[in-house]
């Protein structure tokens, strides 16, 4: 281990999915991989489909990083797997309980090829960044335990339940065994992760409450997502979030599925959408555009909605800098990335006080609306839109904030920063647990 504090730690991190071409958790483990390469010695072990995304970003390989080629089992699962969800983007924890398979294998060719370097201690610390499910354990803990470094697992975040009022939608979303979802207890590796885990660091004050109560000393609250302040730089212009600039225009982006609201945000901005108070943009595509489509016809409110479909990562900016709200009615959104993308160009996030949207947004930042079924949840949110036109709330003032707490907290170096603590702490080498939050799970 360095003697020097400031000298650079020796990381052997493992980014199963880690790929800066993708979005959702490929992109969170790239984006934390990459920052965390920029401030330790770090080599990343990832996936074979990665290998081209990390070639495109300058790193070396065999120096930078490894490629685990587990195609000849992780292929075949991920084809069932598509088959029994009838394709992608449904049925994620389907998804997960097939893809254990797959990940005990990866971590056989990780550990067959890397034990003796381990081993040997060359690396202080041995960090697995992804998978983020806390479905899928790590058989390395243990073997890492053996060999005397410490073994650092997270973020973990999911398995939200789904709220009461919404089981048609889980259905829709063929979560079928989310009905079961805890017997992952019982998978091989499950208890030997938290108990030879030297920490445990977590994305969501939900996925915390689950560790038990004798984990609880070493687990870390740290929510996984962040922001490229180059990717979300656009400010909201000044004024654009007064009360007095109308008609108020808000945004909502992700995938168009029942769980996500996005007909729930309509119905609920019918009133002000029909008078021209209101104008709403709609980006992402899945499975409910055409019914939603068919609403924005229907409702006569075609002049006050775009349906922009999918757009370009980097494009996204642009479009939401022309609202003043995100309004997003999701009802079980694990962490929440959108939300942290929408406050970093100024936008004030109407959200529900629920799982990673909860954790990411209190009142000093945006709008939280209570969890309930769907009418309420509908009627809630057309209130706020009511107090917002009334000039009840001061969206200058959260639009401010909200900036402010992504630049201190939410961008991928602050975050390699927090995950640099946990490392020392780790290492005896940083006094107490880090806190990066002070304490405040909420933020």
């Amino acid at each position: 281990m360095p003697e020097n504090e400031n000298e650079k730690l020796r990381i052997l991190l493992i980014a199963e999915t880690a790929n800066s071409q993708w979005v959702s958790v490929p992109l969170v483990g790239w984006s934390l991989a990459d920052a965390l390469h920029r401030a330790e010695r770090v080599h990343v072990i990832t996936q074979v489909r990665n290998r081209q995304s990390f070639l495109d970003n300058g790193y070396r390989e065999g120096v930078d990083f490894t490629s685990i080629d587990s195609e000849k089992v992780a292929r075949p699962i991920w084809k069932l797997s598509n088959l029994v969800r009838g394709g992608e983007g449904k049925g994620w924890t389907t998804a997960m309980a097939f893809s254990l398979l797959s990940y005990y294998y990866f971590e056989h060719l990780v550990w067959k090829l890397f034990k003796k370097r381990i081993r040997d201690g060359e690396f202080d610390i041995v960090h697995r960044i992804t998978p983020l499910s806390p479905t899928l354990p790590s058989v390395l803990a243990k073997k890492c335990r053996k060999a005397g470094v410490p073994f650092v697992i997270g973020p973990l975040n999911g398995g939200v339940p789904w709220p009461r009022g919404f089981d048609a939608s889980r259905r829709k979303e063929k979560e079928w065994l989310s009905y079961i979802r805890d017997m992952y207890k019982l998978m091989p590796g499950y208890a030997s992760t938290l108990k030879y885990s030297n920490a445990l660091i977590l994305g969501s004050s939900f996925t915390k409450s689950k560790i038990p109560a004798r984990y609880q000393a070493k687990s870390v609250f740290m929510p996984e997502n962040a922001i490229n302040p180059a990717d979300f730089s656009a400010r909201v212009p000044s004024g654009a979030a007064s009360a007095a600039s109308a008609p108020l225009r808000a945004c909502f982006v992700g995938r168009l599925v029942p769980y996500k609201g996005p007909d729930m945000l309509l119905e609920a901005a019918l009133p002000f959408l029909k008078d021209g108070r209101m104008g709403i943009d709609i980006v992402g595509d899945g499975p409910l555009m055409e019914e939603l489509k068919a609403m924005v016809e229907e409702r006569g409110i075609s002049s006050r909605v775009r349906l922009l479909g999918w757009v370009e990562h980097s494009k996204v900016q642009e479009v939401m800098r022309e609202s003043s709200i995100l309004a997003f009615p999701s009802i079980r959104e694990f962490g929440g990335g959108v939300i942290l993308e929408a406050m970093a160009v100024g936008l004030v996030p109407v959200v529900m006080d629920y799982a990673g949207p909860g954790d990411l947004v209190d009142s000093s930042v945006g709008i939280k609306v209570p969890m309930g079924e769907r009418s309420s949840i509908v009627a809630a949110f057309r209130g706020i839109f009511a107090e917002i036109l009334e000039g009840r709330h001061d969206l200058e003032r959260l639009a401010e904030a909200s900036v402010k707490r992504v630049r201190d907290y939410y961008t991928w170096d602050k975050k390699a920063s927090q995950v640099r603590e946990v490392y020392r702490w780790v290492l005896g080498r940083g006094g107490e647990k880090p806190d990066p939050f002070g304490g405040d799970t909420r933020r």
